[in-house]
């Protein structure tokens, strides 16, 4: 019979065992989600089980991993998590038998939580505990919370645990294959930060191979802490639509011995791994426990984590000169329109005459309304290097997913494109290509949120990136929103996530700013008024009409229908008397000149 598993744990190391969405894949079963074959083919995860086990494996996982109704809900069986978890965990104690261990496993939610996400903590807690609350029912010896990145939704995952239950925890950080984060001492905080909970085993599964997690490993040793490593069988190759890894039983045994000379407890393997692989590691474990010395074939170890050469090492930039003139003096910005294609010489030739004339930034944007222009970061560069004169910098969240999202971020802080604006974006079904995916990971928020991260040396995960960025951190409002309150909470959060100033959808009078200011207040946050000049009542109707959050009030539009002949100078006299009027509320303005009509800003700031 089988120890208490805390008591196991102080007899020495103890080999758990490895993937079982790449067994099946490798036989064929590709149908997803993968924990749903214990209901198709309950015959085949028991089989797979008992592999493990006959490999050394003394314990088995119940194939648990994504059986939360989060999860489970893309596939529509998020009803079935009771039922899915009390037969995974009956196939994995058939299999073990008396003397293995059978852990719970339970992975993250797969979403992207706030205030990153729109996942609520206390919506991740709750399908935990569901889930949690299955696998204590079919009396699992421990739970496994593994393959989690972000720390907040782990700390939801062991709070639900420890509100239902005291089994052994052993909570597991997935880290990035990144050699020169983990050169840093942010494993060792994570550690830190895990062991705080009060878990039993703390350690490190998935996304990196034997030889970065023998570096995480070493980061994380800390006595008196039992350790876990279940390193990935290297980096998958993706063929015909499954990923294939290439990493050799050897190979890991060889780490494994390593690992265990750091002072892992629980040694295992993910993604990639079979029973070959956890054979070889089970003898290596058996030959240490007996302190033989191995006879696995010798693969040469180097820790990897140490960072390359410096070259291109991230230089120390200051501000721009638009973020340190916010409260100094009135500044200016305008929107160029970008045209289709590659020739864009008449955004330059239209930043070039806006410079001579004082103007402090050009707004370049992101595809708006969904259509096709020149990347927004290329524009803003090569403006900012050919004219001289600052770009401020659209970005949505339409388009790239949240590695893109940051990946774009980082590629602007390079090529000193430091001011930007977040925006949402309008959804691709209104654009050029009506078939293409809105992305949509995060919105503005969540994009505010990763621009600030990066100002403090952090991706929006917390690892650092060897350097802060120089950002300033823009945001859009809009006055005239259907649900005001919405959006002053909205503004509120933007502000709480980074945002440093904000640009006002386009305003016509006084009495709206003013109500969007005193509503602000508490906030302290500078503001950029909207000044889109109006070209005619036809123009005013249609932005009233048609364009979602624009309001045009019933007296501007009559006062254009009654303008005749003259209807394009009386926008210009509505625009110029209401920014007279604005001046004194607010830190700038943002005007919105039509396609190369870049006098009639010249003439609205005639006004002033």
């Amino acid at each position: 019979m089988k120890k208490p598993f805390r008591e196991r744990l102080l007899d020495g190391p103890i080999v758990c065992d490895g993937a079982i969405g790449t067994l099946l894949d490798m036989r064929g079963f590709r149908e997803m989600p993968h924990e749903a074959e214990i209901l198709r083919r309950p015959e085949v995860i028991e089989e797979i089980h008992r592999e493990y086990r006959e490999a050394g494996a003394e314990i088995i996982e119940a194939n648990t991993f994504g059986a939360n109704a989060i999860r489970l809900s893309e596939y529509h069986l998020e009803d079935r998590v009771r039922v899915i978890n009390l037969a995974a965990v009956a196939a994995a104690q058939r299999a073990a038998g008396d003397d293995a261990y059978v852990a719970g496993a339970v992975g993250p939610t797969g979403r992207l939580l706030e205030p990153i996400g729109s996942l609520k903590l206390s919506e991740a807690r709750a399908a935990f505990h569901e889930q949690i609350e299955a696998l204590v029912e079919a009396r699992v010896d421990l739970l496994m919370l593994e393959t989690f990145v972000n720390l907040d939704e782990l700390d939801e995952a062991i709070t639900a645990a420890k509100e239902l239950t005291d089994l052994p925890i052993v909570a597991q950080r997935a880290f990035p294959e990144d050699g020169a984060l983990l050169a840093t001492r942010f494993p060792s905080e994570v550690l830190e930060r895990i062991r705080d909970r009060g878990v039993d085993v703390v350690g490190s599964n998935c996304t990196v191979g034997p030889q970065r997690m023998f570096s995480i490993m070493k980061s994380m040793h800390s006595s008196g802490v039992i350790l876990s490593a279940q390193p990935a069988a290297g980096i998958p190759m993706l063929v015909e639509g499954r990923a294939v890894y290439h990493a050799t039983p050897e190979y890991l045994a060889t780490y494994a011995r390593e690992l265990l000379k750091t002072g892992v407890t629980l040694i295992g393997a993910c993604c990639g791994s079979t029973p070959d692989h956890i054979r070889a590691i089970s003898k290596v474990v058996r030959e240490f426990r007996d302190g033989a010395p191995s006879t696995v074939e010798r693969v040469s170890v180097r820790t990897a984590a140490e960072p390359e050469a410096e070259e291109g090492k991230m230089q120390s930039v200051s501000r721009s000169a638009f973020a340190r003139n916010i409260g100094r003096k009135f500044l200016t910005s305008v929107e160029l329109d970008v045209p289709r294609g590659f020739d864009i010489s008449s955004v330059f030739e239209g930043a070039a005459y806006l410079k001579d004339q004082g103007i402090d930034a050009i707004n370049i944007t992101d595809g708006a309304r969904a259509r096709l222009r020149m990347s927004p970061v290329a524009i803003s560069h090569l403006l900012q290097r050919r004219v001289g004169i600052e770009a401020m910098t659209h970005m949505t969240c339409r388009d790239r997913n949240l590695l893109g999202l940051q990946a774009d971020l980082l590629a602007a802080h390079a090529l000193g494109v430091l001011n930007l604006l977040a925006i949402t974006g309008d959804p691709a079904n209104i654009g050029d290509y009506p078939q293409a995916t809105s992305v949509f990971d995060v919105d503005s928020i969540g994009l505010i949120r990763a621009a600030s991260a990066m100002n403090r040396g952090q991706d929006i995960m917390g690892n650092s990136l060897g350097g802060r960025a120089s950002f300033l951190i823009a945001c859009a409002v809009n006055p005239l929103a259907d649900d005001l309150e919405r959006e002053m909470d909205r503004l509120a959060r933007k502000v709480e996530a980074g945002a440093e100033v904000a640009y006002t959808q386009p305003v016509y009078e006084v009495e709206t700013l003013q109500k969007l200011i005193l509503k602000a207040e508490p906030l302290h946050l500078p503001i950029m008024v909207g000044v889109l000049p109006l070209r005619g009542y036809r123009h005013a109707e249609f932005l009233h009409n048609e364009v979602p959050g624009l309001v045009i009030p019933e007296k501007i539009r009559e006062r254009l229908r009654k303008g005749g002949e003259r209807t394009a100078a009386v926008g210009v006299e509505i625009a110029g008397e209401f920014l007279r009027e604005a001046r004194t509320m607010v830190q700038g303005v943002y005007l919105m000149p039509p396609f190369r009509k870049n006098q009639l800003v010249i003439d609205i700031l005639g006004f002033l």
